[in-house]
């Protein structure tokens, strides 16, 4: 037996407008508080990203993953313009906070750098 982990597949639910951007390769890095279930991605593994309730998808590798207190730390560490190149840094920080609120900002903010699988 080795100690190798295997990679794992994820799915993900994405709003339409972050969507169109991973799927044109623009937007390199996700955003995501640091639930459980995500606690040990890794690089390798692979997203599948999904508008909820479409059959749209496009899947990505994950690259490598950085765990920050807030979001503001993930935003100054990582580059507004890797997370969303069509808003500026104070844009995205109200656009992440309106989806997750103080209480689940508070368990810690996951970057996900990740490549489009496909390019």
């Amino acid at each position: 037996m080795s100690d190798t982990t295997t990679a794992r597949r994820h799915e993900l639910n994405l709003y339409r407008r972050y969507f169109d951007l991973v799927a044109a390769g623009r937007k390199t890095i996700e955003v995501r508080v640091r639930y459980p279930h995500l606690a040990d991605m890794a690089a390798g593994d692979t997203i599948r990203f999904r508008i909820k309730g479409t059959d749209e998808t496009c899947d990505v590798r994950v690259l490598r993953v950085a765990q920050y207190p807030n979001f503001e730390a993930l935003l100054d560490g990582e580059g507004p313009a890797n997370v969303n190149p069509t808003s500026t840094r104070e844009q995205q920080l109200a656009n992440i906070r309106s989806i997750y609120p103080p209480e689940k900002e508070a368990l810690g903010a996951l970057a996900i750098e990740m490549k489009l699988l496909g390019l």
